[in-house]
């Protein structure tokens, strides 16, 4: 099973380039988070899909108006271009310049080359244009005293999301932004050549629950994934739930879910316009039927059912005054798991388990695998937890109507313990107790000492430990992460002995299905050029090897003309970093062509290679060049890497970054001015603190969802679950550290006459509760009034504010498709990339 929480991680759901992972990224049975991206929560019982594998209906239809709304304000921008039909083509060199046009204000010039056997579209940036930026008040009254240094915070009021101020500010930056974006000259073909290659059918693994399958499916360009059911894998499926039924917009999605033991009924838990905030509902698997049951007011939880299949615990925040929808910032705090029997009203369910000393403590609980214990994690920030236990068997007698007495086995918040599964008392957890890279331990419920621990499966010298599932009775499958890559090993369960390995691609086990009484097992497949392959082994049938179940092909893109390298580059200090390069193999490195270089580095998160349509247009159409950089602060080492890069070594993160940006000029993949930088959420934070540092390095620098104050980020929602990497300004010694590179606190005029800030794009939206939008509307109105009077600062400083949207999880494949159009769309314009005919 997993490790409870990466539900609070500041990270999003991303589409490879983030289109926004996890919160709580999870695959079956694993024990880290598939942090980022991959940041969600799945379900226990089936995979985490990237946002760009599901989505709603079988088309996808888009406005030619965009509307932008925001509470009680609606307004609208200009006509967009008509759609128009477009074909594929192949970069040729130029042979000579035809003509060149200009085109009005906030539209751009038109150079036309022509070639043997294609035109493409010259797209450069308009004259140097000194833009307008709104007038934002400054309240210079506002100041705070840390630790004897006065700080001023002079856009505090924009903390408040429901202030007409704030909603006014909103729009003013909207109508800066949109038209900018919308008036790019090939953003029609651009929406429509990411809609026609979004549109493949995508597929996760099959779970077996109960006497039938479950598996998602994604025709093309649904806006959420639907669940299907079959009988046997050879069976025409049906489907079982559609939550594209839900909303028209495609706006509802689910969050978790968990079949009961027996596989008759389906919990799963809603979220709407991406909030973290779900509600839980029950159906009736071979009816089809939902129960009356509904739970309220829940965040941050797995369900877990007792093995009678009568109810589940969960945990909620019962005291949560105010709004719960998503565009709160208050702290989630006090929260509690309950035990809810089905057929009754949540007012009913029995309070199980409660902190009240310690408030902000999350409770993750799990039904041990022969359903007679409940393990309960208690975990205050996002790394290490508590572990304790509570018998069920008099209990469940008793219908579970007292709360449970625990016993507590660790004491200490000092490493991650992750439950695997049992044989009886005796326990077997993942752990990096007294292992960076992680190892498997026993612990005898009756004699739960830590003396009397014994180690099953010792930590690998290099390879980090990912995850570790019980299959086929006394097997476990174990996932490691090598160099950044996935590898698959069989263990015998009883001693941790070696059986064999499961030969993969370079490349990354996205998901994985399978119980300890199953004698199949299934895992999917991606990289950076494989949209998806999903494998079965099966354990009657013996070599024990992976068998191609189901290839996900990508129609009309031949993905082999592009190479995949890794390289190890010298960061300042001269750590080797790994950084994987994606591109054209006819590419001549010349130091001409376009890059986009991403990172995340924070909370143990392994960045690792995964599919993107947004990226594959990006090459194959502005001839692009993808690098994504390993930086310290995340998990590809085990956690002597992540520790590397927290705390007070959080600038190794931006030194690795950056040195990442100069391998990448000094080997003549790109040139400073060519050269993008995204990162989302901590990376949002990565992008802002490195566009202060070394914004000669960058052409442009695009941060979603960011966090950028990071003096007040532990104030809001479960920001404070953060001080695990960042530290908290509460503390004097952090205060000073995160003063240094807080981006919102670190933005100055350059001091070269002739330098500027490089173009910058930043996204958030309203409903976002895992990192709230006014980091980014404070970041963005702090550097308009410093560089709006920069005579050299031509780059356009932008902000896009999306509605009825998140933190990324359970956004539809329509405002998916939207928010990577204005991306590309962004680059292009202020970058002035060539862009092929589309």
């Amino acid at each position: 099973m997993s490790s409870f929480f990466s539900c609070s991680i500041p990270v999003i759901y991303r589409e490879a380039i983030p289109a926004a992972v996890p919160v709580f990224t999870r695959i079956l049975h694993r024990q880290s988070t598939t942090k980022v991206c991959r940041s969600k929560q799945t379900s226990s019982n089936l995979p985490y899909f990237r946002k760009e594998k599901f989505g709603i209906t079988h088309k996808v239809s888009f406005p030619k108006k965009r509307i932008i709304s925001i509470p009680n304000t609606n307004y609208l921008t200009k006509q967009a271009s008509q759609t128009k039909s477009f074909h594929t083509t192949s970069f040729l060199k130029l042979d000579k310049i035809k003509t060149c046009t200009t085109s009005p204000a906030f539209s751009l010039d038109h150079r036309e080359y022509s070639t043997k056997a294609e035109t493409l579209r010259m797209v450069p940036p308009v004259k140097p244009q000194s833009f307008t930026y709104p007038e934002v008040r400054r309240d210079e009254s506002v100041q705070d005293n840390y630790h004897e240094t006065i700080i001023s915070d002079p856009y505090r009021w924009l903390e408040d999301p429901d202030s007409e101020e704030t909603r006014q500010f909103v729009q003013d930056q909207n109508n800066l932004t949109i038209p900018y974006l919308e008036s790019c000259s090939v953003r029609e073909k651009l929406r429509n050549r990411l809609t026609q290659l979004w549109n493949y059918e995508k597929y996760s693994c099959p779970s077996k629950r109960g006497n039938r399958y479950y598996f998602f499916k994604n025709t093309g360009l649904q806006n959420q994934s639907v669940l299907y059911t079959q009988k046997t894998l050879d069976d025409e499926p049906t489907v079982f739930f559609d939550p594209n039924a839900l909303a028209e917009d495609g706006t509802i999605a689910i969050s978790t879910y968990k079949f009961s033991e027996n596989g008759e009924i389906f919990a799963y838990g809603l979220s709407k316009s991406g909030s973290d905030w779900m509600t839980v509902h029950f159906k009736n698997t071979s009816t089809g039927q939902d129960y009356s049951d509904l739970l309220e007011k829940v965040k941050y939880t797995h369900l877990t059912w007792t093995h009678d299949n009568l109810g589940i615990f969960y945990a909620r925040y019962p005291d949560q005054e105010g709004k719960t929808d998503g565009s709160e910032t208050t702290s989630s705090e006090n929260q509690k798991l309950y035990y809810h029997r089905i057929g009754t009203p949540q007012t009913d369910d029995t309070l199980m388990v409660e902190f009240p000393q310690n408030p902000k403590w999350m409770i993750g609980a799990e039904v041990t695998n022969c359903g007679n214990y409940l393990i309960v994690l208690p975990q205050e920030e996002c790394r290490d937890n508590l572990v304790y236990y509570a018998s069920l068997i008099e209990p469940i007698k008793n219908n579970l109507k007292e709360p449970l007495q625990l016993t507590q086995v660790v004491t200490k918040f000092e490493a991650d313990y992750a439950y695997v599964t049992n044989d009886g008392s005796e326990m077997i957890f993942r752990t990096n107790k007294n292992a960076p890279n992680y190892r498997l331990i026993k612990i005898d419920f009756n004699n739960p000492v830590e003396e009397a621990w014994t180690t099953l499966v010792a930590q690998h010298e290099k390879n980090v430990l990912d995850w570790a599932t019980a299959v086929n009775n006394d097997k476990v499958v174990l996932c490691y992460i090598n160099d950044v890559k996935n590898t698959l090993e069989l263990h015998e369960l009883g001693d941790g002995s070696y059986i064999q390995d499961f030969p993969i691609e370079l490349g990354t086990i996205t998901a994985f299905s399978g119980k300890r009484e199953h004698s199949e097992v299934f895992f999917q497949f991606s990289s950076f050029l494989t949209p998806g392959r999903i494998y079965r082994i099966d354990f009657h049938k013996k070599p024990w090897e992976a068998v191609v179940l189901r290839e996900i092909k990508l129609k009309g893109v031949d993905t082999t003309k592009f190479t995949t390298t890794q390289v190890f580059f010298p960061s300042k200090d001269g750590t080797k970093i790994p950084m994987f390069i994606v591109h054209n193999k006819e590419l001549q490195l010349d130091g001409t062509h376009p890059c986009l270089l991403y990172a995340y580095g924070g909370f143990n998160i392994s960045i690792q290679p995964t599919f993107s349509i947004t990226r594959l247009v990006y090459m194959l159409h502005v001839n692009g060049i993808i690098a994504e950089a390993n930086i310290r602060g995340g998990g590809e080492y085990g956690e002597n890497w992540h520790n590397a890069g927290r705390l007070h070594n959080k600038q190794n993160c931006f030194d690795d970054f950056q040195a990442a940006g100069e391998f990448l000029v000094q080997n003549k993949y790109t040139s400073c001015k060519k050269l993008a930088i995204q990162g989302g959420s901590n990376g949002g934070l990565l992008v802002g603190a490195c566009v202060n540092q070394r914004p000669d390095l960058f052409g442009a620098g695009i941060a979603q969802v960011g966090v950028m104050d990071m003096l007040r980020f532990h104030k809001f929602t479960i920001g404070y679950t953060w001080a695990s990497d960042y530290g908290s300004s509460d503390s004097k010694d952090h205060f000073h550290t995160l003063l240094k590179y807080s981006p919102l606190h670190n933005v100055k005029v350059p001091e070269q006459a002739d330098r500027q800030y490089p173009a910058l794009l930043l996204l958030t939206a309203d409903h976002d509760d895992r990192v709230v939008p006014c980091h980014s509307f404070k970041l963005i109105a702090e550097i308009q009034h410093r560089l709006k009077d920069h005579p050299s600062q031509t780059n356009p400083l932008l902000i896009r504010i999306d509605t009825k949207a998140g933190h990324g999880a359970g956004k539809p494949t329509a405002k998916i498709i939207e928010e990577h159009t204005d991306i590309l769309c962004f680059m292009i314009r202020a970058m002035g990339h060539q862009v092929h005919e589309l």
